[in-house]
Formats: structure tokens, sequence, C-alpha cells
């Protein structure tokens, strides 16, 4: 365990209580614990963001100290990253992180600002989620076949907002698009939270957004579900098709998804990225959080640190293939 020279004796007993996972009791100096900074890439009120706020939460539970999620969105969410990448390896700033990031990222930005398999330390995986497509309701089509036909007869008419070029949403969109022969219009924004906000007031048409997020727009009718991106039906919002129930051949086999996982600077040790590994697990246990998690549609998904990093570097070369013609500056 790595301490660095001359902190105070109430700054070290102050870490000491960080690294200590799952104690029932914690010593009196450890009350003054200074924070876990949980960083996230996109703005306040998305999926992510939410995301991380719940499982941070049962994570200062664990850890017996505050874990305070602060909102760094901007570039793909690499701006976050970047910064955690270059922190101490001393477990008090750690990386919410979507896939996006560290799988599609990579392939499309010609400036990435670290190495998401060399600049990070895998911690944890949290969970898996899928997108719904969601329409403003003055669009006339109600399906995704009627969608696409719309489309083919009205080029170039329709946009979609994602969570910034590169992101998950985007590249759903752009697979339902090149797969069906259509044209659509990209624009993207800091996050998902601000793109549905142009969908429901109608400057943009639609967008795919992570089912726990929409699913409350859905139900106050605010926006309409065409089709989850999933191979089969949500449970959340099983009156929706997927994408591959269109009956469109291009998008019989469509499956688009992603996950959330927790990252630390590079340089952390193997003991104390055990045992944050060892928290993050038991926080996503917690029955309140693991309920809640459910009902918001995601798909629980944890496990060792080397769970995380294997999947990663898979999705990475998958999203590759994917993604040739994309540059992002």
């Amino acid at each position: 365990m790595r301490i660095i020279p001359r902190r105070s004796a109430l700054h070290q007993l102050a870490w000491a209580a960080v690294a200590t996972i799952g104690a029932s009791a914690l010593p009196a100096a450890a009350q003054e614990a200074p924070s876990v900074r949980l960083l996230v890439g996109y703005a306040a009120g998305g999926p992510v963001d939410q995301g991380a706020r719940l499982v941070g939460a049962a994570l200062s539970r664990e850890l017996g100290t505050p874990v305070i999620v602060e909102n760094k969105p901007g570039a793909n969410a690499t701006v976050a990253a970047a910064e955690v990448s270059r922190g101490k390896p001393d477990g008090l700033l750690l990386w919410f992180a979507a896939s996006p990031t560290v799988t599609i990222s990579p392939n499309v930005m010609t400036k990435m600002p670290f190495d998401p398999a060399k600049d990070l330390t895998p911690v944890s995986p949290v969970l898996s989620y899928y997108n719904v497509l969601v329409v403003n309701n003055d669009q006339p089509f109600k399906t995704a076949a009627e969608l696409v036909d719309y489309a083919k007869t009205h080029p170039g008419t329709l946009s979609y907002g994602s969570a910034g070029v590169g992101g998950s949403n985007h590249l759903g969109m752009l697979l339902l698009a090149r797969r069906s022969g259509v044209e659509l219009n990209h624009i993207p924004y800091k996050g998902n939270a601000p793109a549905m906000t142009d969908v429901i007031g109608g400057q943009i048409s639609m967008m795919m957004d992570i089912i726990s997020t929409a699913s409350g727009f859905i139900a106050s009718k605010k926006v309409r579900a065409i089709a989850v991106t999933s191979p089969q039906r949500n449970a959340l919002l099983p009156e929706v098709p997927t994408v591959a129930e269109s009956g469109i051949a291009a998008l019989k086999d469509f499956d688009v998804g992603g996950w959330y996982g927790i990252y630390g600077p590079k340089g952390m040790s193997p003991e104390l990225t055990a045992k944050l590994n060892k928290a993050v697990n038991a926080a996503l246990k917690q029955p309140d959080l693991s309920k809640r998690l459910k009902e918001l549609g995601y798909d629980e998904w944890t496990g060792e640190s080397r769970k995380l990093a294997d999947r990663a570097a898979k999705e990475r070369a998958m999203w590759a293939t994917v993604t040739q013609g994309i540059v992002v500056d």
C-alpha cells in the first residue's frame, strides 16, 4: 500500500479508512477522511450521471467515507477520463465510465488525450444497459419500419441527437440508418439530457437514450418509444418491440448496448484495486440499489477487475469495424 511521505498522521489514518473496505466500524479519525471523487464525463441529469449517483451513494456506505460525484462533460467524456488518468493512484480519484469512451472513442478520435488500455486501472464492472429509440410526439411514425419508410420518402429531413460523436447512441443510430439505407442528420450534444430536452421540444426528431432515464419520459408521454436495441424486449418496457422485430431484414440481428465500469489512475496497487473492487461489488449487492437498478432497466454486471478489462478490449476491436470513416477532431 503506497503512503505519500510527510502526510499528517490524521491524513494517513483517513486514507487508510478509505482503503479498508467493508469495515463495520471506523476509527474516530476516519470521520474526517477525505472524500472520494467520482468523475462523470457527461452533464448532470443524464443516465451516466444518474447511475454514478446511485452507485456512489452505495459505495460511500461501503467505504465509510463520502463519495462525491463530479460532472466534467466534454470531448466524449475524455475530459473526465484524462483527469483521472493523471491522478494519484491512491483510491481517492475514480472515473465512472460509460463504455463508449473506452471502446468507441479510441477508434474515432484523432487526439485521444489518454490510452484507455494503458493509462487507467480497471477497478470493477458495474452494470450493462441497452437503449430505446424515442421520437418527438409530433412525428408521424410509430414503428421502426414506419420510421424507415418515412426517412426514405423524406430524405435528409429527420434528425437525431446523441451524447456526442462516437457515442453508443450516435453509432447505434448510424448503424440503424446504414443497414436500412436511410439518411438521418446527426446532432451531437454534451450528454443525453440536453438531447432529450430537444427531442421533447421538437428541435430534433429522435434519439436513442438509455432505457433507465428514457423510461420516465416515455411513461409521462413526453416522447414516444419506437424500439429497444436489445435482442429481447426489456422487462421495463415490455410493450416496446426490439429493432430486430421491425420486419426489416437488414435489422434482424440488431443488438447495440453498453456498460458502466469504474476506473482509477494508472499505477494503483493490486491490493488497493482488489479492495476497491470488493467495495463496488458489495455496493451493487445492497438490496435497495440492486432493486432500483432493476427498476431502471439495467442488467447486473459484477465481478473482478479483469472482467472489465477483457470486455473493454473485445469491444474496442468490434467497434473498429463499425466506425470506419468516422473521425472526431
